[in-house]
């Protein structure tokens, strides 16, 4: 049974949510991938973003031309120790991953996460493998994907692969929803144990499922569900969207406890978002003009239980 929108929103003014993330993921000047578009929707849902940088350019690379660096691996420990020695670790009530870059990186990111997890065993890691995308194919360093397998995902209590990604860590065909069930199976079976254990596959595109739609699919040891919004038409597709919806089911997450709620809540905002973008026709994802929705979005979108046999 889904939890009616005036209870679930009354739940979020309790005053019981974590308040600081650290972030670590890319960053650009103009426009909103990465941080740049995570860090403002967790600040509006309340919470502090301690936010570690692995690149800084001029712009999203999806322009084809930029400037700005690529971070050493070193800086992010170095970084953390910077925020270690401030003793607020503790404080610390979890770890969200984007865009890495190297091996090295996703080295550095895992040991972050161990160094908070020291200070606070309770603090949650959202890693959100970013690695690729239908239409570009990888769009990391060759070595990545594998780095990313073998050392973040068993460190993660959720992850947040589009469905390319989910494709590509699991080495399954994803076209139906039982093919979708599957692989998010086998890649929960994946995660740390202890934790929440949950897979939220985005951008998920199934032929069984109804047409000119969209789904996001969540799964954890508490069910199974589907939320499912319009399919607009986005050409070219928006990039940041994929870090906005980590960022939104993270945080929804950590303020009600709840994966269905969680779920509900960052797809209904990430569909105003994306409404809001296409209508106005803009290339960067319009983060600032809509951002009374990234709290309460005016339209909901409920989770769908999946059950067995179908949905």
């Amino acid at each position: 049974m889904t939890t009616p929108q005036s209870e679930r929103l009354s739940s979020l003014s309790l005053g019981t949510a974590p308040k600081n993330i650290l972030s670590i993921q890319s960053w650009v000047a103009y426009g909103h991938v990465g941080n740049a578009a995570a860090a403002f929707p967790l600040q509006r849902l309340g919470f502090e973003v301690w936010a570690i940088q692995t690149v800084q350019f001029s712009n999203h690379t999806g322009y084809g031309a930029w400037t700005g660096k690529v971070f050493p691996p070193e800086d992010i420990a170095e970084l953390i120790d910077g925020i270690e020695a401030r003793g607020v670790l503790p404080e610390c009530s979890g770890v969200l991953s984007g865009y890495m870059g190297s091996a090295g990186t996703v080295e550095a990111v895992v040991s972050a996460v161990n160094r908070v997890r020291a200070a606070n065993p309770q603090a949650l890691y959202c890693c959100d493998p970013v690695m690729g995308d239908f239409g570009r194919g990888v769009f990391v360093n060759p070595e990545l994907p594998e780095q990313i397998a073998a050392q973040a995902i068993p460190a993660a209590d959720i992850v947040v692969p589009n469905h390319f990604e989910l494709e590509l860590l699991t080495g399954r065909k994803v076209t139906t929803l039982e093919d979708a069930l599957s692989a998010a199976a086998e890649l929960r079976s994946r995660l740390r144990e202890g934790g929440p254990r949950t897979v939220v596959v985005t951008s998920l595109i199934r032929e069984d499922a109804p047409e000119d739609s969209i789904e996001t699919l969540a799964m954890s040891d508490s069910g199974t569900w589907i939320c499912r919004t319009p399919l607009l038409p986005l050409d070219p597709p928006r990039n940041g969207t994929g870090d906005a919806i980590g960022a939104l089911f993270y945080g929804q997450y950590l303020r009600t406890g709840s994966v269905a709620q969680a779920l509900s809540l960052s797809m209904s905002a990430l569909y105003a978002l994306l409404e809001h973008t296409h209508r106005t026709g803009t290339r960067e994802i319009g983060l600032i003009a809509v951002q009374d929705e990234l709290v309460q979005p005016s339209r909901i979108f409920e989770a769908q239980p999946v059950v067995l046999g179908g949905q």
